[in-house]
């Protein structure tokens, strides 16, 4: 699983965060929680992605890179929200790649 450095995470998904991962890591069955990644397709901005998914192999196998974690389907809306609303601040446009990419950059400094 290739996690983004500076994960987002939702309200209700902070307080368990570690123990989230951990069983996401370990394939636990985590029904309510939802993973944000790049869109699969290349066309769009986001997937979201239950957890239950990652019981598949090929799922697991070819799982963009995820960049958050939400507890709720509700919740991983808004964080996805979030993110875009971030980056239009902080660039003036939706070009989310770049952003998080520069973003990255920019934390390794």
């Amino acid at each position: 699983m290739n996690w983004y450095s500076g994960l987002y995470v939702s309200e209700s998904a902070k307080r368990k965060q570690k123990k989230i991962i951990r069983k996401l890591k370990t394939n636990a069955g985590m029904p309510d929680v939802y993973l944000i990644t790049f869109a699969s397709n290349g066309v769009d901005l986001f997937d979201i992605i239950s957890s239950a998914y990652l019981q598949q192999k090929a799922v697991r196998r070819n799982l963009p890179m995820i960049l958050g974690i939400a507890c709720g389907y509700e919740e991983a809306v808004e964080l996805m929200a979030l993110i875009v609303q971030e980056t239009i601040q902080n660039t003036g446009s939706v070009n989310v790649r770049q952003y998080l990419a520069e973003k990255v950059i920019k934390e390794r400094k």
